[in-house]
């Protein structure tokens, strides 16, 4: 009995060694890269957040249908941070903990702020398709930060340009939302209209995101005289208030930027979006990757692609040629995406010593019956 004892367990203990050996063998025979995509996913801002995720999967699928990135699979790593900076920073801590390599977001400005630091203690690079904030590429604190957009003076230097040269306007009520793009992007234009001279700010003036209630801040426009207004900020804003001015009567021109270029705003506002001006980037919808892009979105989720898909599709991109060419080490990457030109959905680019892409830029929209449409 006891010999008979002693074998079955002899022969248990070798079935669990070679059934735990055989898992870990498994496991080391699956290379896997692994990338996070961070950015609003849910609540009023996720029609931004989401085309990156729907992007970032398309060009995953198209890598891993080819073996991946040098035998590597690609896993992507999705996490919500609301655009809110306090999410971000956990959500940042979160995908370092899971072995990243690097990350494909935030998608709004004030995020990624509070995101890049724990990035760059880690050795982890960023590049988002829409983060414009100035600073996350001039300060010089964050040389793991890329993007596939123009930063924010660049649009605003646009707005101001076609508010005084094309609309004519003298009078300019410039207006934010207080949080890092916003705000970025107001002072931008502030700093611009003054400089230039032949235009006056009438009212500076931040509001308070969510509100409801916006007439305190549209009197003082009224009374002020306005020709137009500059926002900068996100639509759930912009919408009320261009609802509520039309409600006053107040025809006053409304310019905003790429946190307004989304058919979300024309929905949200209605009959009041018709007519508004903003700044976005540049119709891509005749470059042959963002044509194949976007028939691949069209294909797998049965909806044309939303804000900012083609700059995260760009993104998407560049970060895995760089990969496929550097290696997964942060200084092998950072390398690659600054000396080598991929063609990508917004062009063929490369990226400067500070990390912004170059040859991408802003177009103005209007919109009309419903429909934004690109001026210039």
């Amino acid at each position: 009995m006891k010999s008979l004892y002693v074998k079955t367990i002899m022969v248990v203990l070798i079935v669990c060694l070679v059934a735990v050996t055989g898992f870990t063998a498994g496991q080391r025979d699956e290379a896997v890269i692994r990338i996070g995509v961070a950015g609003a996913h849910s609540g009023d801002l996720a029609s931004y957040g989401l085309p990156t995720v729907n992007a970032a999967e398309l060009v995953a699928e198209m890598y891993n249908a080819e073996g991946g990135i040098n035998g590597a699979r690609v896993q992507l790593i999705v996490e919500d941070d609301v655009c809110q900076p306090e999410v971000a920073a956990n959500i940042a801590a979160k995908l370092v903990g899971d072995g990243v390599v690097a990350v494909i977001g935030h998608i709004c400005s004030g995020a990624t702020f509070a995101a890049l630091g724990t990035y760059l203690d880690s050795d982890i690079l960023a590049i988002s398709p829409s983060a414009t904030a100035p600073d996350l590429t001039q300060s010089g604190e964050y040389p793991n930060f890329f993007r596939t957009i123009a930063s924010d003076d660049a649009q605003a230097r646009m707005q101001v340009d076609f508010a005084l040269d094309t609309l004519n306007v003298r009078r300019i009520a410039v207006l934010h939302d207080r949080g890092d793009y916003g705000r970025g992007l107001a002072e931008n234009a502030r700093d611009f209209i003054q400089a230039d001279g032949r235009g006056q700010v009438v009212v500076f003036d931040g509001v308070t995101p969510g509100a409801v209630d916006y007439s305190a801040i549209i009197a003082r426009i009224e009374q002020s005289n306005a020709d137009a207004v500059i926002y900068g900020g996100y639509h759930p804003e912009a919408s009320r208030i261009v609802g509520q001015m039309r409600d006053r009567g107040m025809q006053t021109l409304f310019i905003s930027g790429d946190g307004v270029k989304d058919d979300t705003f024309i929905q949200t506002a209605g009959p009041a979006s018709e007519g508004v001006y903003a700044t976005g980037p540049m119709d891509l919808s005749g470059n042959p990757v963002a044509m194949d892009a976007a028939r691949r979105h069209r294909e797998k989720y049965g909806e044309d692609p939303g804000p900012f898909f083609l700059e995260a599709y760009a993104a998407a991109l560049a970060l895995f040629n760089a990969i496929e060419i550097g290696g997964t080490d942060y200084d092998g990457i950072a390398n690659a995406l600054r000396n080598n030109t991929v063609d990508t959905s917004v062009g063929p680019i490369r990226f400067d010593r500070r990390g912004d892409a170059e040859g991408v830029g802003f177009a103005v929209y209007q919109v009309q019956n419903g429909v934004y449409v690109e001026l210039r």
